[in-house]
C-alpha cells in the first residue's frame, strides 16, 4: 500500500487552500449581498432542496447543514425575522412545517449566487487538478 507522496500531498494542500479561498470569499460576498454567511448558506440549501422542491424542514436542514436541530431552529427563526424564509404547516401533518424563501430572500440570495460565479469556476478547476493529480 503506498503512503502519501509528496505529489499528492501537493495536490491535496493546493485544493485545501482553494477551498478556504472558496469559503472566505463566500462569506465576504455573502455579507456583501445583506446576508450572514450562516443565512446565505441556509437560504441556498432551501432553495437546493432535493428534488427541486424550493422547500425545507428544519430537520432536513439540520442533517444538511450538520448542525444541531436547536442551532438550525433558531438560525431560521432569525432568518423569518428577517423576512428572508416564511413557514408553511404541512396539510398532511400539522407537526411539520414547511420552511420557503420570501421575495426578498430570493433576491439576496440570487445576488450573492450570482456575485460567486467566479470563485465556483476557480473551485471546479481546482478539483479537476485534484482528481487529475491523485486519480490520473
Amino acid at each position: 500500500m503506498a503512503g502519501l507522496t509528496t505529489t499528492d500531498a501537493v495536490a491535496v494542500a493546493e485544493f485545501r487552500s482553494a477551498l478556504r479561498r472558496f469559503l472566505r470569499r463566500s462569506e465576504r460576498i455573502a455579507r456583501q449581498s445583506g446576508l450572514t454567511p450562516q443565512r446565505y448558506l441556509l437560504l441556498l440549501m432551501v432553495k437546493g432542496a432535493p428534488e427541486g422542491r424550493e422547500q425545507s424542514t428544519v430537520t432536513e436542514l439540520a442533517d444538511r447543514l450538520q448542525l444541531a436541530q436547536s442551532t438550525v431552529t433558531e438560525l431560521v427563526s432569525r432568518a423569518e425575522d428577517a423576512g428572508l424564509i416564511a413557514r408553511e404547516q404541512s396539510q398532511s401533518d400539522a407537526r411539520v412545517a414547511y420552511l420557503r424563501l420570501t421575495p426578498e430572500g430570493e433576491r439576496r440570495l440570487d445576488l450573492a449566487f450570482t456575485a460567486l460565479a467566479t470563485e465556483r469556476t476557480q473551485l471546479r478547476e481546482a478539483i479537476d487538478v485534484l482528481d487529475g493529480s491523485i486519480i490520473g
